[in-house]
């Protein structure tokens, strides 16, 4: 019996990038002999109650959901009714989370780059309080990375290159969630974006930027067909089993001699860039996983 499934997106972002994720992956379940319906979260209200916890929705129940958004409450309350997600709500709160990714990732002893988190600090004060900075700069050098703990697209990761700069951007973000991090000088402007569904690498590209330290394609990036070494893959695959997901898009830096270091792991990432670039739609690879762990 052939599978009904909801594809839900973000209906409150602007543009159709998000909406044709969507579309891929409609069009690999059509393949694959499985309805999808593409779903704004809007359109599914989660409602609760002391005897019960349900779903307002004119849809009716699907076998499975992706999940292309950061709803994690929806995402949850799915899983809850026992409907399967994909990725899950807890993959989906952590990768979202670039502290709790590093966290993880640590505890696993895979490579990232040294990394100091910002302490948590409530924003309606007027006196700030400011962490060590002179320590900060000791472990990590200067230049070095703030990034943000949320953001997409590269638009929350800053570069500063002395004390002062440092002390600005600190002031800027504070009351926001953000940590400290060793800019990775040898892969300046460029990083591999590995395609995981499963246990398999199924596309990747590199990433260069000329006039930018990172490499997004959003902030200016352009990207090239790329074949990572068995190493590379291997990292990737380990970060993606690390948090527990289905399918990611893993982003590596280069280091020195074949190393890599963990950059980020998007449990949503967007494939349209990849199919480009590299001829290989991953959407096709995200259906047919669901597929075989559902048993058909």
């Amino acid at each position: 019996m052939s599978k009904i499934g909801w594809i839900i997106y973000n209906g409150n972002l602007p543009g159709n990038k998000f909406l044709d994720f969507a579309e891929m992956l409609q069009e690999a379940a059509e393949k694959h002999h499985s309805t999808a319906y593409i779903i704004k979260n809007n359109d599914v209200l989660v409602t609760l109650g002391s005897e019960r916890l349900d779903l307002l929705t004119e849809y009716e129940r699907p076998d499975y959901v992706i999940f292309t958004d950061k709803d994690i409450y929806l995402a949850r309350q799915l899983e809850q009714l026992g409907i399967p997600v994909f990725n899950s709500s807890q993959v989906i709160e952590t990768s979202d989370d670039k502290i709790a990714t590093y966290q993880v990732l640590a505890k696993h002893k895979l490579p990232i780059p040294k990394t100091i988190v910002a302490p948590k600090v409530f924003y309606n004060r007027e006196e700030k309080y400011l962490p060590n900075l002179e320590m900060i700069i000791s472990h990590l050098g200067l230049p070095l990375i703030v990034k943000e703990a949320f953001g997409s697209f590269g638009e929350q990761v800053h570069l500063v290159h002395s004390k002062e700069e440092l002390k600005n951007k600190i002031v800027e973000l504070y009351g926001k969630p953000f940590m400290f991090q060793e800019f990775i000088a040898t892969s300046k402007g460029m990083d591999i974006r590995i395609q995981v569904v499963g246990d398999q690498v199924v596309a990747a590209m590199k990433r260069i930027a000329t006039n930018d330290f990172r490499a997004n394609i959003t902030t200016g990036g352009v990207m090239e067909r790329y074949e990572p070494s068995e190493k590379a893959k291997e990292i990737a695959l380990a970060a993606s089993k690390s948090i527990g997901a289905d399918f990611c898009g893993i982003d590596l830096l280069f280091g020195e001699d074949d190393t890599y270091y963990v950059c980020e792991i998007n449990s949503n990432a967007h494939i349209r860039n990849l199919l480009d670039c590299t001829g290989i739609n991953a959407a096709d690879a995200m259906v047919e996983y669901i597929l075989n762990k559902l048993g058909g």
